[in-house]
């Protein structure tokens, strides 16, 4: 079901900035085994997958963090520095290798993903442009999209490494507006967490949240101008002329 908070303007749109996990692919349950298999290997007991999914979004050190001080009394940021470095060390070892075991696109993305851009095609004038800005590191990042068949739908693609900050600070999203000479209200940024909107209201584009991702479902609670169900419905809201 598509909940409208305020219309996004779409014909004027001509560049879509998506998040990565839980917003074109779930990666839940292989981040969720390399995080287990990096606590293992620092002696520390395992979590849930759904605890270990909740966490992310913020960043693979943040994950890491606050599955260290899965903990009552524990603060993320009281974690000891040497058992977090060896287990990111391990976790990114892990990941590297296992990134794709399970990882997949939700039903609908690369359909919807498709349509986007053979309209742009056929449109006339100039192209639309697509893009990713991701919490996740960038080399995996290319890694999960080469992997799936998703590199050649987008003219950038940016992680958590990529700038000095990650969302929800506006900076990628700034720089990506700049590099590919588009203004904020020709932007919309979709993606599955609070932090998107967050990071979308900061550079002052469009946001479209994704309320199936696999992180805590409250993105409602930061009113996007508009949340979706599915990958389907983007193109209900984004291409509404194609989706008829």
């Amino acid at each position: 079901m598509i909940q409208t908070f305020r219309p996004i303007p779409v014909a004027s749109l001509r560049l879509y900035v998506f998040d990565l996990d839980g917003t074109l692919v779930d990666s839940a349950q292989d981040l969720s085994n390399s995080v287990n298999a990096a606590l293992t290997l620092v002696g520390e007991n395992n979590l849930p997958d759904p605890v270990i999914a909740s966490f992310v979004g913020n960043g693979v050190p943040l994950l890491l963090r606050r599955s260290l001080a899965h903990l009552p009394g524990i603060a993320p940021e009281d974690v000891n520095n040497d058992l977090f470095e060896r287990t990111q060390r391990f976790f990114l070892e892990h990941y590297r290798d296992h990134k794709l075991d399970f990882t997949r696109l939700y039903d609908g993305a690369h359909e919807a993903l498709q349509t986007l851009r053979k309209l742009h095609e056929t449109q006339g004038g100039e192209p639309r442009k697509l893009a990713i800005l991701t919490n996740k590191p960038v080399r995996p990042s290319h890694g999960i999209c080469d992997g799936l068949g998703l590199e050649g739908y987008f003219e950038r693609i940016y992680g958590g490494d990529s700038f000095k900050t990650k969302k929800p600070d506006p900076e990628g999203l700034i720089w990506l507006m700049n590099e590919l000479g588009v203004k904020p209200e020709e932007t919309v940024m979709v993606g599955d967490s609070i932090g998107d909107v967050k990071v979308a209201r900061g550079a002052g584009t469009w946001s479209l949240g994704c309320a199936f991702g696999f992180g805590p479902q409250n993105i409602h609670q930061a009113e996007p101008d508009v949340l979706v169900d599915s990958p389907m419905e983007w193109l209900k809201v984004l291409a509404p002329t194609a989706a008829k």
